[in-house]
């Protein structure tokens, strides 16, 4: 099948490469002319595993193509994804700009029935919006489908062709049969596909990020009040985590979630519930209580030092939001280097994939700056920051640590050691959920 995909992003670009995988001839379309050129030379724009091989070799097989002509990109496509971006305005709305400025260009260049299917996270209602502005100009019959993503960052190639479940949303018999043909080869296990209209499809979306950003923020609150009872935020993990009435996943306290997904999908869940006048009280305590949780750790170290870090230098491991991506977005890490640096202190960071992206983001920031690797981040400072629970960090040498630290102190937002292994190595440790451990 002749598939265009509208959009290069995590999801354009994962979706495309995945659906060129299984014989499909792909072609992405992105306005941005260097990135495109890029694509074109075989260099993967983002950072995912198991993404770089498939791509290369999707590209040199010619299953796998790039332009930057709408006109081009869709010619004989039987069926065109929409994955574009939908940022989150001041007010929690999902910017749908992107989407249906693509639709208005999308119908006076279909010359034959196509399926547009809207892959973007996108409010109840967006398919029928999509129909409309793609109708007006349109010579030709067309069907618009929902078919939210769920994706994870750092498993995204898994996820896509191992998905656990795929969503249609479509009253279109010959829509729904044409889409189910076309994931018929990643469902060959018998994990289901569901058929639904298109805003239950929508609203699926939206309920399920938001169920399990739910999830992380109940464990965080749990955490919190842990410390002040002194209980073990990881045993209770573990006690309430076997009960297959809750589920294991998502229950690891932290720092707050983040990335492109969770952040945006609760804001525009709430703002939907504002505009039908419905009071969505556990959403907004979620968004509450992640943007607090974003600052525990400076809240730690404010106590630790006495409430003046003016002159103390930080070592930050970890930028991205979350391991394996190079993704920032809505990063507590950020949160956390913003908060420090205003209050005068210094940050030198390491990520092993986000350094790139970081220093475009805090460019203008005072008072950071970056490491080629994890231990020189160390060299003379004051404290230890650990805010992405990446693999390279779960194992580190102490010893060597100890000797380049001015103090034997952590702050670890993400819980990577054991309390007897930092007892054992006389380290000051605070992390979430758990007493803290002093040293000599």
């Amino acid at each position: 099948m002749k598939i265009a995909v509208v959009g290069t992003g995590y999801v354009g670009l994962v979706t495309g490469t995945c659906f060129a995988e299984t014989g499909n001839e792909v072609t992405c379309i992105d306005i941005d002319a260097a990135k495109v050129a890029k694509m074109k030379l075989g260099q993967v724009p983002i950072y995912e595993p198991d993404l770089e091989n498939l791509f290369k070799e999707n590209i040199q097989s010619k299953r796998l193509n790039f332009t930057t002509s709408l006109r081009d990109g869709i010619s004989d496509a039987a069926v065109i994804f929409l994955a574009l971006p939908t940022p989150a305005g001041e007010d929690g709305s999902a910017d749908l700009s992107y989407i249906l400025g693509v639709a208005d260009g999308l119908g006076p260049l279909l010359e034959q029935y196509t399926v547009v299917i809207d892959k973007s996270t996108v409010p109840v209602g967006t398919a029928e919006r999509v129909k409309k502005h793609i109708a007006k100009t349109a010579k030709v019959d067309f069907d618009v489908v929902s078919n939210p993503e769920f994706l994870r960052e750092g498993f995204a190639v898994t996820d896509f062709l191992k998905p656990d479940r795929i969503v249609i949303g479509s009253g279109s018999r010959k829509a729904q049969k044409i889409v189910e043909n076309l994931y018929a080869p990643f469902v060959r296990q018998g994990n289901p596909i569901f058929f639904m209209d298109e805003r239950s499809a929508e609203m699926t979306k939206y309920a399920a990020n938001s169920f399990l950003a739910t999830k992380i923020s109940f464990m965080n609150e749990i955490a919190n009040l842990c410390e002040l009872v002194g209980a073990n935020a990881d045993s209770v993990r573990l006690g309430i985590g076997a009960d297959d009435r809750i589920g294991k996943r998502f229950l690891f306290p932290g720092i707050g979630y983040g990335g492109s997904c969770f952040p945006k999908d609760v804001m525009a869940l709430s703002k939907i519930a504002h505009e039908n006048n419905y009071d969505f009280k556990i959403i907004e305590a979620v968004n509450d209580v992640n943007n607090r949780q974003k600052l525990v750790l400076v809240n730690k170290i404010n106590k630790y030092y006495g409430n003046n870090v003016k002159g103390k230098v930080f070592a930050l491991w970890g930028l991205a939001f979350k391991p394996d991506t190079d993704d920032i977005r809505e990063a507590a890490a950020l949160e956390i280097v913003k908060k420090l640096t205003d209050l005068g202190a210094r940050i030198v960071a390491y990520d092993p994939k986000a350094i790139s992206n970081a220093k475009a983001k805090l460019s203008k920031l005072k008072g950071i700056s970056f490491a080629n690797d994890e231990y020189s981040a160390l060299q003379n400072a004051d404290a230890l920051i650990i805010a992405t629970e990446w693999s390279t960090f779960r194992a580190p040498d102490f010893m060597r640590m100890a000797k380049m630290l001015k103090e034997k102190v952590i702050f670890d937002g993400r819980n990577l050691y054991s309390l007897d292994e930092m007892k054992q190595e006389n380290f000051y440790y605070s992390s979430i959920g758990r007493q803290v451990v002093d040293h000599d």
